[in-house]
């Protein structure tokens, strides 16, 4: 009898669950991508086609061309954990064995009031062309969030249009994760392109015409970007999968959902600790845990035990720009290494490589095959 294997989600942990799969779970298994769009988007670019460049054109079919994956172009809907069915809006419904949940995360616009009225999303391509669209006619952006993305962001409209007036507004310290040292030269580059930098500032409300600050002062601009926060699909939740307060499903070791070890679960919508500590979610990350749970899809479908994901960081890796960036090298559980920083155009030539070394390995049919 075939064993169903059905993958929700074809970012980086979802694409690269669906190949190791494919290659893992044998003959008599089939393994079917379901994604909203027939391409894969770098979500790791989507600043830069904010800011007005063309990352590459990805088809999924081209990226699995001899993996044996099935790909369906349709939105996932529902899920019916008891009858083992997925619901989708373009297709007929879907039943599995096996359920690869992997669809992933979107901009938190419910985390102030008026942030789903006024503000734009970074985190979908759709989001982000909505920016691009708009950003001729700008004068200002207001970034809100000093984590990776808001710098990324804020750093790549700078530099794209320097005489847009450019405002980071983040409730902490800007780069909270990266070293002393790693944050003095981002703040340095920041000023550089005539970023304004607003620390420990919270933000009240989002409004038409800029934010309100918890201290009552305006902030005013044209457009806001909120990159602070993350939220997940209901989907997982509505279908009774024991989650966390975000929405994110709780696994075990092997990334199997506790209360439906035949659901595995990867990428932004799994809670999995990182060395003992939260993860910082990346492609960094989002690649190997979809190999691994590639792998425990695989490994069920053969009626055998997943074996524990062995996740580790190595490093941070910050553009800014297309010229300038960080690498922040990294212990196992993503703290800062302190003086084991790369700044500059070697930085941001590492980042690039890197972007584009993962794409080349998502290129490849067996990329399951190395390393984990």
């Amino acid at each position: 009898m075939t064993h169903r294997i059905v993958v929700l989600g074809a970012g980086y942990a979802g694409l690269a669950a669906a190949k190791r799969a494919a290659r893992t779970a044998g003959p008599d298994a089939r393994v079917t991508l379901v994604n909203a769009s027939d391409r894969f988007v770098e979500r790791v670019r989507l600043h830069q086609f904010a800011a007005g460049q063309d990352p590459a054109d990805l088809p999924l079919a081209g990226l699995l061309d001899g993996t044996g994956v099935e790909l369906v172009v349709a939105r996932a809907t529902g899920l019916d954990a008891g009858a083992r069915t997925v619901r989708l809006d373009g297709a007929a419904d879907l039943g599995y064995d096996t359920l690869v949940y992997a669809l992933g995360s979107t901009a938190d616009l419910d985390a102030v009031p008026g942030a789903r009225e006024h503000a734009l999303g970074i985190a979908r391509k759709a989001d982000a062309g909505l920016l691009r669209e708009r950003l001729p006619e700008l004068g200002s952006v207001a970034v809100v969030g000093g984590g990776l993305t808001g710098i990324e962001t804020a750093a790549e409209l700078a530099e794209a249009r320097p005489e847009l007036r450019v405002e980071l507004v983040t409730a902490g310290p800007l780069g909270e994760g990266l070293g002393p040292r790693a944050r003095r030269h981002v703040h340095r580059a920041l000023a550089r392109m005539g970023v304004a930098v607003h620390e420990d500032e919270r933000v009240a409300t989002v409004a038409a015409d800029g934010l309100l600050l918890a201290d009552g002062r305006d902030l005013p601009a044209d457009a806001v970007v909120w990159t602070a926060g993350f939220r997940v699909a209901p989907l997982a939740a509505d279908a009774g999968l024991e989650v966390d307060e975000r929405g994110r499903v709780r696994v075990d070791g092997a990334l199997r959902a506790r209360s439906h070890p035949e659901v595995v679960a990867v990428g932004d919508v799994a809670v999995l600790p990182v060395r003992g500590r939260a993860a910082r979610m990346s492609c960094q990350i989002g690649v190997p845990m979809g190999l691994y749970g590639g792998a425990a899809a695989g490994a069920l479908a053969r009626g055998r035990e997943p074996r524990p994901a062995k996740l580790r960081y190595m490093s941070q890796c910050v553009s800014l720009g297309r010229r300038d960036g960080v690498v922040q090298f990294t212990r196992a559980d993503d703290t800062p290494i302190e003086r084991a920083v790369l700044t500059g155009r070697s930085a941001a030539r590492v980042k690039e490589a890197v972007v584009r070394g993962t794409v080349f390995a998502m290129r490849r049919p067996n990329v399951a095959a190395a390393g984990y």
